[in-house]
């Protein structure tokens, strides 16, 4: 990064106003901002999505293999290998979501939680944060009473199985793979974890 930076430094658009053009809460709105861009260019109709936020895990038992849930996805049109997610209600926080979640899909419990920090799904459009957990010695504590409108099938699998299910082509979601990337690649987990604690304690 060059000494000039701070002169460099990019700056937010302003919003000027909002105005909502469908509102199907809690599950989807959306809105047409009239937005301001730092050379004072508007743009009156820049459309934002919202939907709720979301948790997503890696969790591992005691013998290290990883629970996984192969499910059918309307949005992929497919059956899809996933890791255990769900929506963060209102006002909830995204770890007790994780664990809630966990549990009500899979039955499997853990203590052993680090955040991975959170993360946009759509670059212009916002749709919903992706916040990311790891958990480690996780174990069997109850049935699963997810109550969600898909079948579900609870696997575990070990890391060399997780690769091999990429190259037959197993995932369909961008947030799955990017969950994957960093759980293998010790030193970006290891970086995430870091962020992610500094985000909590500030």
């Amino acid at each position: 990064m060059s000494d000039d930076s701070a002169q460099d430094e990019l700056k937010p658009w302003k919003v000027l106003a909002s105005r909502d053009l469908l509102d199907a809460s809690p599950y989807l709105k959306v809105r047409a901002e009239t937005i301001e861009l730092p050379n004072g260019r508007q743009v009156d109709s820049f459309y934002q999505v919202e939907q709720p936020d979301y948790a997503l895990m890696f969790v591992e038992t005691d013998d290290g293999r990883v629970i996984m849930l192969r499910t059918y996805k309307h949005g992929a049109r497919r059956v899809s290998l996933t890791f255990p997610a769900g929506a963060i209600a209102p006002g909830e926080d995204p770890l007790e979501a994780a664990k809630r979640e966990l549990l009500e899909e899979t039955g499997y419990a853990a203590d052993d939680w680090t955040a991975l920090g959170d993360y946009v799904v759509q670059g212009n459009h916002r749709g919903c944060a992706c916040h990311m957990f790891h958990a480690k010695n996780a174990r069997k504590v109850a049935e699963p009473d997810s109550g969600d409108l898909e079948d579900m099938r609870i696997e575990l699998h070990t890391t060399k199985e997780l690769i091999d299910a990429a190259a037959r082509g197993d995932y369909a979601f961008l947030p799955v793979i990017a969950m994957l990337g960093a759980m293998l690649l010790p030193d970006l987990r290891a970086g995430l974890g870091l962020a992610a604690s500094k985000t909590t304690t500030t």
